[in-house]
């Protein structure tokens, strides 16, 4: 069930190939420059707590910042992993499981000189905790506190050490402390003491435009030029504390380009050197003509997620069971996709240590599917109305509309009657944390917003635990079941790896069973590359390290 037209989009292609490229950045031959097309709309944040999702954090957050912890992105046959990044070790106290001592990495220095201490470590955590600090900034909240819900407090100890509480026993904490980037509190005072306003607030409102504008981490990258919505020009950080990770480019632009036909005509008319997520049906000219495809299985599932509230449809389980059934996955990859995702079914395969052994098979079995709505009461005279909410284009999105119309005739043969509310990412992603009863939902009783899936809070509890509705994390749908809740405090304050392990299995097979997502894909990160572009490792994340690429 191809749904685009192959020709019309080949010819668009071509035609947005023979524009003029008077537009796009022009380079010095003596400096290296890699020019990215994104699938964003804009230009990720720059404060230091990225927009966007995780294709904000790819950007404009793993680049310009490093967090306590990071992930390594050294491999592309391994999972990636959670690894010392500013913080070289942490421990959790034993006699008090709520107190996590970090050691910091000695001689680490931000963009502007200033050095990276424990005070610099308070500071951040008080920047989206404290909402009586100076430097709160409730527009950095949602994108940060939602993915470390525990987090309570951070301590100094002394220079290079920092205690940081959790409300709870939380043994997620390390890997949730990824996103948590580490901005420059010189940089930002130097910005207030100038700023002009009424306030302490509205100062510190204009301190962080600022510094949106000139920004200071400690990453492989430093700001050199951003135009908003345009582009963002990055440049090596040749002092960066990790030799092995200073940049092999001197300069690094990065361009939102959110339509796939206008990335991949700019790759092959040479405006760019990378694009993310190419037209899928431009694959084999691609090839032809020499560019490089990257792909990898991504840590990462592209859902529908049910609404739960009252009088949703989603309700009923074997309607949930039903859509499950009604998808043909390998249609879908092998058709409009061509080859570029995993089938989905469940946020984990077979094999993963989280997996479980799930007693309900997702599969494509139409005749069971259409069973199961005729239980629920439904046929081919009374359809089930349902609306999803999905994007355009945006952060592991894919290619969100074809997908989503694949979807649309697809389980129109099982008796749903599918509309499709089509908004701007960001905005999607802004919804997500509202949930299903926010009038921003539309009247929708599904989201399409993809997730990450390299960590058990990202993967499972922020959707599946009745305390991670909005506006606290990413329950949309307001679940409530006292198993999973159960299943995620056993998890959480499981310390032991193999036996926090077995528990995450549990708890995934039991969303499995319940049917909680519609489970569709995983995305497989592709990337269309020109063959200049040399020492790329595409990891199976949903991040990337540029540190390692050349271009010549």
């Amino acid at each position: 069930m191809l749904i685009k037209n192959n020709k019309t989009r080949a010819a668009l292609i071509a035609l947005l190939a023979l524009g003029s490229a008077a537009a796009w950045p022009r380079v010095a031959s003596a400096e290296t420059v890699l020019r990215i097309g994104m699938t964003a709309a804009d230009i990720p944040r720059t404060l230091g707590q990225p927009d966007q999702g995780f294709e904000g954090n790819r950007f404009t957050g793993l680049t310009m910042y490093d967090a306590l912890t990071g992930w390594d992105l050294s491999s592309a046959d391994k999972p990636s992993v959670v690894i010392p990044g500013l913080a070289t070790e942490w421990k959790v106290d034993d006699a008090d499981k709520t107190k996590w001592t970090f050691k910091l990495r000695p001689g680490v220095t931000f963009h502007d000189g200033s050095p990276f201490n424990a005070d610099a470590v308070v500071w951040n955590v008080e920047k989206v905790l404290k909402q009586d600090a100076p430097q709160f900034d409730a527009s950095q909240v949602g994108v940060t506190a939602s993915r470390m819900p525990t987090l309570a407090s951070a301590k100094k100890i002394d220079d290079m050490t920092v205690e940081l509480t959790t409300k709870e026993p939380d043994s997620f904490l390390p890997i949730n402390l990824t996103n948590l980037f580490m901005a420059s509190p010189a940089k930002w005072q130097h910005f207030y003491d100038k700023a002009e306003g009424a306030d302490a607030k509205a100062k510190s409102q204009a301190a962080w435009t600022a510094f949106a504008k000139d920004a200071a981490g400690t990453g492989p990258w430093k700001m050199a030029s951003f135009t908003p919505r345009e582009r963002l020009e990055l440049v090596k950080n040749a002092s960066y504390w990790d030799k092995a990770r200073v940049p092999k480019v001197d300069k690094m632009v990065l361009l939102p380009m959110p339509e796939a036909n206008a990335r991949t005509a700019a790759l092959l008319s040479g405006q760019v050197d990378w694009v993310e997520a190419p037209a899928p049906d431009a694959l084999p000219e691609l090839k032809q003509r020499g560019f490089k495809l990257y792909a990898n299985e991504q840590p990462h599932v592209w859902p529908w997620q049910f609404s739960r509230i009252e009088g949703s449809p989603w309700n009923d389980i074997r309607v949930r069971k039903a859509a499950n059934l009604c998808v043909d996955r390998e249609g879908l990859k092998d058709g409009l996709l061509a080859g570029l995702m995993v089938p989905a079914t469940g946020t984990f395969e077979p094999g993963h240590p989280w997996r479980g052994k799930p007693a309900f098979e997702i599969k494509y079995d139409k005749a069971a599917a259409q069973k199961l709505m005729q239980e629920a009461g439904f046929g081919p005279n009374k359809k089930l109305e349902v609306k999803i909410q999905t994007s355009a284009s945006g952060s592991g999105q894919m290619q969100p509309l074809p997908m989503n119309e694949y979807l649309q005739q697809a389980l129109a043969e099982c008796y749903f009657d599918v509309k499709l509310d089509v908004i701007e990412w960001n905005t999607l992603f802004t919804n997500w944390r509202r949930g299903a009863k926010d009038p921003s939902a539309n009247g929708s009783n599904a989201t399409n917003v993809t997730y990450a899936a390299m960590d058990p809070f990202f993967a499972l509890v922020r959707f599946l635990q009745s305390g991670m509705a909005p506006p606290v994390s990413n329950n949309w749908g307001f679940i409530n079941n006292p198993k999973f809740d159960e299943l995620v405090k056993k998890a959480r304050q499981t310390f032991d790896p193999a036996a926090r392990d077995a528990a995450l299995a549990e708890l995934h097979a039991a969303s499995v069973d319940d049917a909680a997502f519609l489970y569709v894909a995983h995305d497989v990160g592709p990337r269309a590359i020109s063959p200049k572009v040399t020492g790329v490792v595409q990891p199976k994340s949903w991040f990337i390290d540029f540190s390692l690429v050349s271009i010549q």
